[in-house]
């Protein structure tokens, strides 16, 4: 049985055990299995370790992410093959069907990671894929607005664990240091799906007529069943916490656990879910601020990535050209986004990335605004993309960065993606049909996002950041700690006056 430290009064966070190694056998917890090693032998073993986590836990997230988001996303492919042609949609009800499937993602969303830590991820995520999976399926089936609405509506209520369950379940595992890089190759899957996705979309289209179906509701069909199948092997290929991780000896086990216990994170100890937890994300400012910045990053990632193919189309483009047009602007993302997340990791300078590349999704999208040639503003669309999709890791690692507390974390991560993508209901309602091709108003909206929401929240952050750990290191928060043990001082998290926030 693993050591226990019992702590009753601790003020933000109560831990009924330290028993996050019970089953990793009879090794206590204060044992260093390394113990007796020199620093290079540590480092051999610590290398060797991390390269275990990213060969067990990285690829096959990344296949989910791809599959969750083309099959989030695909709809707008499924436009310019004749969806909304085929089920007679008026402008209003096609905008409609857009919305609802934020609605229902958003409002899961904070939820989504409080059941991702009380069930065990190898059978909640591979459940809610098949779910969402049906529901894919089902959008090809529908014969008119009411069912392409109902069925978006729990495509969005399943898919919403997905993204920052991973993100969270990730954060669990590597140093704060080490989540950026990770977190970047696993976002960098949604621009790959977009990349995908505008050829699957183009050969898949071609199928119109196969089995009665027109070409759009095979884009759907095809997807969801793909999702469907990798939803069921991954009840095998998806890995439990670090307390019950199969692929993992005892020793590794232990290894994780001290390294993030050296890395001053919480997340290494159990927690048994309280309300109270809730109450510390909603009084942290930083949710806020993370809130604003990711609400500029996913206005801009719904507004590029839902409708890419409709403004390429509509710069003169054929459909089959705009959907295979739409690939480079794509790649060009994940490039940045995964070189972004190194970089971030080794100058620790989260902020300042954003900032910087937060410019060029403002001036993409600016290019898009203007009346420029078509040949231009194609340009714009690669500018757009690469200021957008390396923000979106960035953001999520930040904020987790500095968020201390198992379940405060996850909380604090799903009210922010929560209320980020809650904005897709707004960018579905404002590139509207009959503004086309020039689509002024919906552009411009997607500017005000990003200028504002996203760079202008990440100087917000960044500068508040920077005066609270120049408060701490001057002592102003020294009272935190007055008359606590040192286990009620571990337990406050990012609210220790040693831990120092990263910028």
């Amino acid at each position: 049985m693993a050591a226990r430290i019992s702590t009753s009064k601790a003020d933000d966070y109560q831990v009924e055990s330290l028993d996050i190694y019970e089953k990793a056998g009879p090794l206590p917890m204060n044992d260093d299995p390394d113990a007796g090693l020199s620093d290079e032998e540590r480092q051999k073993r610590d290398r060797q370790l991390l390269r275990k986590l990213d060969l067990n836990l990285i690829p096959w997230l990344c296949l989910l992410y791809l599959i969750s988001f083309l099959d989030r996303t695909n709809i707008g492919n499924a436009k310019i093959a004749g969806l909304q042609k085929d089920l007679k949609m008026t402008n209003g009800q096609w905008n409609a069907s857009l919305a609802i499937f934020f609605v229902s993602y958003s409002v899961f969303e904070p939820a989504s990671n409080v059941l991702l830590k009380r069930f065990r991820p190898s059978r909640y995520i591979p459940t809610i894929m098949v779910l969402w999976g049906i529901a894919c399926v089902c959008c090809g089936l529908v014969h008119d607005f009411a069912g392409l609405a109902t069925a978006r509506w729990f495509l969005g209520l399943f898919e919403a664990g997905l993204f920052p369950g991973c993100n969270f379940y990730l954060s669990c595992w590597y140093k704060r240091s080490e989540f950026g890089i990770r977190s970047a190759i696993f976002f960098s899957a949604a621009a790959i799906a977009g990349s995908f996705g505008g050829l699957l979309a183009a050969g898949i289209s071609q199928m119109g007529g196969v089995g009665g179906k027109p070409g759009w509701a095979w884009i759907f069909i095809l997807e969801g069943l793909i999702t469907i199948v990798v939803g069921v092997i991954s009840v095998w290929m998806v890995h439990d916490f670090p307390d019950e991780a199969t692929f993992l000896s005892t020793e590794d086990r232990l290894r994780v656990y001290n390294r993030l216990k050296a890395d001053q994170q919480a997340s290494a100890e159990h927690e048994s879910f309280s309300w109270k937890y809730v109450m510390a994300s909603l009084k942290d400012w930083k949710t806020y601020t993370g809130c604003l910045i990711y609400m500029g990053a996913g206005g801009g990632l719904y507004g590029f990535s839902i409708f890419l193919p409709t403004i390429l189309a509509e710069l003169g483009y054929r459909a089959t050209t705009a959907q295979l047009m739409s690939v480079p602007p794509y790649i060009a993302a994940a490039l940045l986004t995964i070189l972004t997340g190194f970089i971030a990791d080794k100058t620790r300078q989260r902020g300042l990335c954003a900032i910087a590349i937060s410019s060029l999704g403002v001036i993409g999208f600016g290019i898009l605004l203007s009346d420029l040639p078509a040949g231009a503003k194609y340009a714009g669309t690669f500018l757009a993309a690469m200021g957008i999709y390396p923000c979106i890791p960035n953001t999520v690692t930040w904020l987790a960065n500095n968020t201390e507390g198992v379940y405060k974390r996850g909380i604090s991560l799903g009210v922010a993606m929560g209320w980020a993508n809650l904005q897709g209901v707004v960018i579905s309602n404002v590139y509207r049909g009959k503004d086309a091709p020039r689509f002024v108003m919906g552009h411009a909206v997607v500017v005000g996002y990003l200028g504002v929401a996203l760079f202008g929240g990440s100087v917000l952050q960044y500068f508040l950041l920077r005066r609270e750990n120049a408060f701490k290191r001057a002592g102003a928060r020294d009272y935190r700690v007055e008359g606590k043990s040192e286990a009620e001082v571990r337990l406050l998290g990012d609210l220790r006056p040693d831990f120092l926030y990263t910028l």
